[in-house]
C-alpha cells in the first residue's frame, strides 16, 4: 500500500514538472537490442499504464539492476533484469487463461457465494490454478456457454455494450407466441430499473425455430447484458422462460461439450474473439464467399470461381466463350480465352476440317473438299460434319444421280 502511494504521488510530481530531459544518456540501458522498452515492460507488469509509466521513469523511482534510470529511452530484458519501481521488484504477470464452460443449471457464477452453492470455477481444473473470472455470466437456471478468464481487458471489452459482442440464445418459452409478440421482441422492450426510471432494450435478432400450443423455441441474440434480460423480457409479453441455453458468445459456438465440461480456447478461435472484441485489426481483404462469381472486363465474359470451386483446368467459362487450348488451360489456371465469341445461338459449330454454311445463308457451300456429282454415276455422299442437307444440294444444270 505505501509503496503504491508513493508511485502515485511521484506520477503527480513529474505530470507537474516539465522541466525534466528525456534524451539524456544517463544509464546504460540505451542498446535497443537489450529488449523491450522499460515503460512497456511496467505496463505489462500491471504498474499503471504506459503513459504514467514514463512519469514513473522521469521522476527517478525506477531502478534497474541497482542503477537509476530516470531518462528514456531505456530498454531492458524483463527475464534477466531487476526492475524495480519505488523499491518493490517487478513480477512478471500471471500467465492468460482462456476457457469455455458448458455451464449446467443449479451452478453460479460468481467466485464467492455465501449460500455455498456450486460454482463455476469448481468446475475448471487447470494446472495453473490460476484465479479466474467469468465473463458474462447466466443466472442459476440458466446453461451453455460460458466464457472464463483472467484477462481482464479481453472481459471488459466482452462485456461493455459500447462493442457490441453478440451473444446468442435458444429459448424455450411457455405457450404460442403470436408474430406480433415476437415482432416487439425483436425491436425492444421497455424495462424498468432497479434505480432510476429504465429504458427501452435494444433490438436484438430473433428467429422462430419450433412453434406449437404448448411452448415455442426461439433464437435470439443481444448485443447488451442487462441484469436476467431475456426473462425479464418474455414476463412482459406473458410467456414465461421454461428453458434458457446460451449457444454462442461473438464468434465462438457451443460445440464439442457436454454439460459440465471445459476445454481451453484455440489459437484461432482467440483471434477472432479478440477481433470480435476490437483488439485486432480486421484482416486486411477478405476471399469471396464460395460460389461467388467475378466477372472479368474482358470479351468474351469469363467467370471465374473461387479455388475451392474450380473444377478441370481450373476455370469456369460461360456458353459464349472458347478456350483455344486445353494444355494451356490446364498449365495456366487463368486461361486464354479466344478472341472472337461463338456463333450466336442457334448456329451449328462445324467440324475441324468441314465445310460450314456462311451465317444467313442456307445449303451448303461448294467447295474443293466437296466434289459434285457426275452425270449418270452415284452421288458421292456429304462429309458426316457437313450440315443438314448439303448432300442434296447440286450445282445447276447436273442431275441428282443416275439410276
Amino acid at each position: 500500500m505505501h509503496a503504491q502511494r508513493s508511485m502515485k504521488a511521484a506520477y503527480t510530481h513529474a505530470m507537474r514538472d516539465r522541466r525534466i530531459v528525456r534524451n539524456q544518456d544517463s544509464h546504460e540501458f540505451t542498446d535497443s537490442s537489450r529488449g523491450e522498452r522499460l515503460q512497456r515492460v511496467m505496463a505489462d507488469a500491471g504498474v499503471a499504464s504506459r503513459r504514467e509509466c514514463e512519469a514513473l521513469i522521469l521522476a527517478g523511482e525506477v531502478v534497474v539492476n541497482g542503477h537509476l534510470v530516470n531518462t528514456l529511452p531505456a530498454w531492458v530484458d524483463f527475464a534477466k533484469d531487476d526492475i524495480r519501481v519505488g523499491g518493490t521488484r517487478l513480477k512478471p504477470s500471471e500467465q492468460h487463461v482462456y476457457i469455455i464452460l458448458f455451464k449446467p443449471r443449479g451452478v453460479v457464477c460468481t467466485n464467492s457465494d455465501p449460500e455455498g452453492r456450486p460454482r463455476a470455477i469448481d468446475l475448471i481444473k487447470h494446472p495453473l490454478n490460476t484465479r479466474l473470472y467469468c465473463v458474462g455470466r447466466l443466472d442459476l437456471e440458466s446453461s451453455g456457454l460460458l466464457f472464463l478468464t483472467n484477462d481482464g481487458e479481453l472481459a471488459n471489452r466482452l462485456t461493455h455494450p459500447r462493442y457490441e459482442v453478440h451473444k446468442g440464445y435458444e429459448v424455450v418459452l411457455g405457450g404460442s407466441v403470436d408474430e406480433s409478440d415476437l415482432k416487439q421482441l425483436e425491436q425492444g422492450i421497455y424495462l424498468p430499473e432497479r434505480e432510476g426510471e429504465g429504458s427501452r432494450t435494444s433490438r436484438s435478432e430473433l428467429r422462430l425455430i419450433k412453434r406449437d400450443r404448448e411452448k415455442t423455441t426461439i433464437y435470439m441474440e443481444l448485443r447488451e447484458g442487462r441484469n436476467r434480460q431475456i426473462r425479464r423480457m418474455m414476463q412482459r409479453v406473458g410467456h414465461p422462460v421454461k428453458k434458457l441455453r446460451r449457444v454462442k458468445f461473438g464468434p465462438i459456438q457451443l460445440k464439442g461439450l457436454a454439460v459440465g465440461e471445459w476445454r481451453e480456447l484455440m489459437s484461432a478461435e482467440l483471434r477472432t474473439l479478440r477481433r470480435a472484441a476490437g483488439l485486432l485489426a480486421p484482416r486486411p481483404g477478405h476471399a469471396p464467399k464460395a460460389g461467388a462469381k467475378m466477372t472479368s472486363t474482358l470479351s468474351p465474359t469469363v467467370v471465374v470461381k473461387p479455388k475451392s470451386d474450380r473444377v478441370g483446368a481450373g476455370i469456369d467459362v460461360t456458353p459464349n466463350t472458347r478456350i483455344l487450348s486445353t494444355a494451356k488451360a490446364r498449365a495456366n489456371p487463368k486461361a486464354t480465352v479466344a478472341a472472337k465469341a461463338a456463333p450466336v445461338r442457334g448456329a451449328r459449330v462445324p467440324a475441324r476440317g468441314s465445310s460450314a454454311p456462311a451465317r444467313g445463308t442456307s445449303g451448303a457451300k461448294r467447295t474443293p473438299s466437296a466434289k459434285a456429282p457426275t452425270r449418270g454415276g452415284a452421288s458421292r455422299e456429304a462429309p458426316r460434319s457437313a450440315p443438314r442437307g448439303a448432300a442434296k444440294a447440286a450445282p445447276r444444270g447436273t442431275a441428282r444421280g443416275g439410276r
